[in-house]
């Protein structure tokens, strides 16, 4: 379990009374937009998740010389996710480059031309300190990802009955662009949403994925 602590409690770690770098983890997940704090400045941004746990965004120069950032999903309000992140430089024709690819998979067109690397140094949700690792966890499913993406983007039909049972919409277009053990990330046509797996319901490989699919869509 990531070591918590309670904001103005005793230093001493506290048990939670839920897996909350679970639950933090879904709200981030469900939350790709939202502001980005630095050197007394704010401004609007959007991430996507890589892989290894981290996160990839376009940001200003300004931003990449902070020595003290914090990416608030949505905002800075106490329901919130604040995030304290180390960012480090990313150009997009290097062997990270991919990660470009990525977020304009997730968003589309990037409205700076400078990218990052977000490394989540640490976490506060709802009151809970939580560790940078227990938010960055690696896809297992990298490699299955984007067979699970093609299969599910054939079913239109049945990833937009999922929509409708877990998000309550009904959007004129969908696309899988992203999956791991614990949801499914699906962009609409004004922003990314999050289909999370029902209690007790995980995925390990393409077969399992579309059977979690249909098991929401029903």
């Amino acid at each position: 379990m990531a070591r918590m602590a309670r904001r103005n409690a005793d230093p001493d770690p506290i048990v939670p009374p839920v897996d909350v770098p679970q639950l933090a983890f879904q709200f981030m997940r469900s939350n790709l937009s939202g502001h980005i704090a630095f050197d007394g400045d704010r401004r609007t941004i959007k991430v996507a998740p890589l892989p290894d746990g981290r996160l990839v965004a376009p940001v200003m120069v300004a931003m990449l010389r902070s020595t003290d950032v914090v990416v608030e999903l949505p905002d800075d309000g106490d329901d919130s996710l604040q995030l304290t992140v180390t960012l480090e430089g990313l150009d997009p024709n290097g062997t990270d480059g991919f990660a470009c690819d990525r977020w304009r998979i997730y968003h589309g067109d990037p409205p700076d031309v400078r990218w990052a690397l977000l490394s989540i140094d640490a976490g506060r949700y709802r009151g809970w300190f939580i560790d940078g690792p227990a938010l960055m966890r690696e896809n297992p499913l990298a490699a299955c990802e984007p067979a699970i993406c093609r299969d599910a983007n054939l079913e239109l039909a049945t990833l937009k009955r999922a929509i409708h049972k877990v998000v309550g919409s009904d959007p004129p277009s969908a696309l899988l662009v992203g999956a791991d053990p614990w949801g499914f990330d699906v962009r609409r046509h004004v922003d990314v949403v999050r289909l999370r797996m029902k209690d007790g319901v995980t995925i390990s490989d393409e077969r399992s994925a579309m059977a979690a699919l249909q098991d929401l869509a029903d």
